[in-house]
């Protein structure tokens, strides 16, 4: 599924209907710096009926959010270096207890979640927008 995006109110749309499409507990985000990850990512915890405030994780690795669908964790792995560091903040008991994990930078965690049923959304900058394609 592409999307086009050209303003932050697209987010929010865009989030509304990925919704019904994610079936599995991992949603990788790719993008370059400021490309709109934690942006949708605000949107999406939103759709999935969460009241909580949405912030980065850039520094604390991870927030927690509650929705009523259950618990939603928002990893930034940017800073991370290696799986081992990924696994160490406990990384295995978020994906075994969480409603959903959304991961910012997954590249350094790739080799662990090959094996495991995951959603990519990548966004990139076309001309005045953004363009979201999940898969």
């Amino acid at each position: 599924m592409k999307f086009s995006v050209d303003g932050p109110a697209d987010w929010q749309a865009v989030a509304e209907q990925l919704v019904p499409n994610i079936v599995h507990n991992i949603l990788l985000l790719r993008g370059n710096l400021g490309a709109g990850k934690t942006t949708f990512t605000r949107h999406l915890i939103k759709a999935l009926g969460s009241i909580d405030e949405v912030s980065s994780p850039t520094y604390a690795i991870v927030n927690e959010y509650n929705s009523i669908h259950g618990q939603i964790f928002h990893f930034d792995l940017y800073r991370l270096k290696s799986a081992e560091e990924v696994l160490d903040i406990g990384m295995e008991d978020y994906l075994d207890n969480a409603f959903l994990c959304i991961i910012e930078w997954p590249e350094v965690f790739e080799s662990y979640l090959e094996g495991l049923p995951h959603h990519t959304l990548t966004i990139t900058h076309e001309a005045e927008s953004r363009v979201a394609d999940f898969s």
